[in-house]
Order: C-alpha cells, then sequence, then structure tokens
C-alpha cells in the first residue's frame, strides 16, 4: 500500500507542474498577434501602406492613359482614312464630271466634195503665191493668189489677212466668217462649237452681205442664221477635202517659224 501511495502521489505533483505552461500554450495559440505599442513603429507601417498605395493608383492611372492614347491613335487613323477616301472620291468626281461637262471638239471626216448643197457658189481659181497685194473676186475670197504664208488654223476674235487665210484654204482648210455687225455673242459662241479644232478658221468679216459666210477653196455659201443645217453638211462636203491644191499639207505655223 505505501508503494502505490507513493506512485499516486509523484503523478499528482507531474500534473500539477506541468499544467500551468500548458494553459499558457494555449492561450498564445488563440490570441492573435498584438501591434507594437511603440508610435514610432507603427507610422512606419502605415507610410508603408500609404506608398503602396499610391504607387498602385499611379500604375493605374499610366495604364488608363496609355489606353486612352491607343485609342485616340485608332479614331485618327480611322478618321485619317476616311478623309483620304473622302478626298480621292472628291478628286475622281472633279475629274469626271469635267470630262462629262467640258464640251468635246467636234470634227468631221474628211471630204470628198461630193456632196450637193444648196445655195452653194463655185469657182475656178489659180493657186499661185504672190506677195503683191491682192483684189478677190469675193468677198471673203473662196481662193486665188496668196502669201506663201498660210495662216495656223484656229479661233481669231480679230480679223485676218485674206492672202494668209486664202492659203489655208489651198490646204484643206474651210474658212468660217462673220460680220460682227450681224450676229450677236451667243451666235458666235454656236458658231465656235461647230467648228473643228484644226483644218477650220473662224474669224471676224466686217461689211459681208450676210451676217455667215462658209469659204472653202473654189466653194462658198452665204449663210443669214448660225442655226442653218447646211453649216454642217458645208463641213462635211469641204473640211479637209481632197479637192483642194494641196491637201493635208500644213496649218500650223511652221516649225521654226517663217524664214
Amino acid at each position: 500500500m505505501a508503494g502505490g501511495g507513493l506512485v499516486t502521489s509523484a503523478i499528482y505533483a507531474f500534473s500539477q507542474r506541468h499544467r500551468p505552461r500548458l494553459e499558457y500554450d494555449d492561450h498564445m495559440a488563440s490570441t492573435p498577434p498584438r501591434k507594437s505599442g511603440n508610435p514610432a513603429n507603427n507610422s512606419g507601417f502605415n507610410q508603408a501602406a500609404s506608398q503602396k498605395q499610391q504607387r498602385q493608383e499611379e500604375r493605374a492611372a499610366k495604364l488608363a492613359e496609355y489606353q486612352r492614347n491607343i485609342a485616340r491613335r485608332k479614331r485618327n487613323k480611322t478618321l485619317t482614312w476616311v478623309l483620304s477616301g473622302v478626298g480621292v472620291a472628291a478628286v475622281i468626281a472633279l475629274v469626271v464630271g469635267s470630262y462629262v461637262l467640258t464640251p468635246r471638239p467636234v470634227s468631221y471626216d474628211i471630204a470628198n466634195g461630193s456632196l450637193t448643197i444648196e445655195g452653194v457658189e463655185t469657182f475656178k481659181h489659180e493657186t499661185l503665191h504672190t506677195e503683191d497685194p491682192v483684189e478677190y473676186e469675193q468677198t471673203p475670197p473662196a481662193g486665188g493668189p496668196h502669201s506663201y504664208r498660210w495662216l495656223t488654223c484656229a479661233v481669231y476674235e480679230e480679223p485676218v489677212a485674206d492672202v494668209n487665210a486664202v492659203h489655208s484654204m489651198e490646204h484643206g482648210a474651210v474658212w468660217v466668217t462673220y460680220d460682227p455687225e450681224q450676229v450677236t455673242a451667243d451666235d458666235i459662241q454656236k458658231l465656235k462649237s461647230m467648228t473643228p479644232d484644226t483644218y477650220a478658221i473662224l474669224s471676224p468679216y466686217g461689211g459681208m452681205d450676210t451676217p455667215i459666210a462658209m469659204s472653202a477653196w473654189n466653194a462658198q455659201l452665204k449663210l443669214d442664221s448660225v442655226d442653218d443645217k447646211r453649216i454642217t453638211t458645208f463641213f462635211e462636203n469641204y473640211w479637209r477635202s481632197n479637192q483642194a491644191p494641196e491637201p493635208g499639207a500644213l496649218c500650223v505655223e511652221p516649225q521654226g517659224g517663217w524664214m
């Protein structure tokens, strides 16, 4: 009995000696760590947190600005393409419109003088170059002696020399003359629209007995109106006619000019 009591006492003493430590360990395990009671340590902690948050905000702001720049570039690029497309379309429309609206020069087939036109007078003139003054049988002339310098075929606002225009008719040109006192500005514009831009001369000629005269070598037609359909018929029959003395010869000033 004495031995058993001794063992029991030893066990009890051991348990009492170790019990406070176990309770302390349990208390430490269940209690969260406390912040330092030192104000200086707490201030450093708050400052670090504030700096971290500030860096995060700065990164977010930079990212937002970068995204805005990307979006702005895309918008600018799209706008540039749109404006470029509009500009190209406008240029194309302008070119097409200009082509469509610009009057095309009138032209006729090379004639052979085979048509019979009511009112046309025909003549027989010699082809002679001269530098002497010439008195022509018709007004305006329809052939005869003339200067060796031909007249460049074109539209003229002032009268031209007979001797030069006659030489151009020798090459197959048609000479259209109008009396400024007997026609209007609209009449002149209409004559221009019917006159080819080569092998044709259009010029004023005062003192005619009719408002308009169509002349080719050895042929002439007097007209009272620009609306007379025989104007185009005369071109069809005499323009660049192979019946002219020198068909197809130059109707512009020679290269290098006259000697």
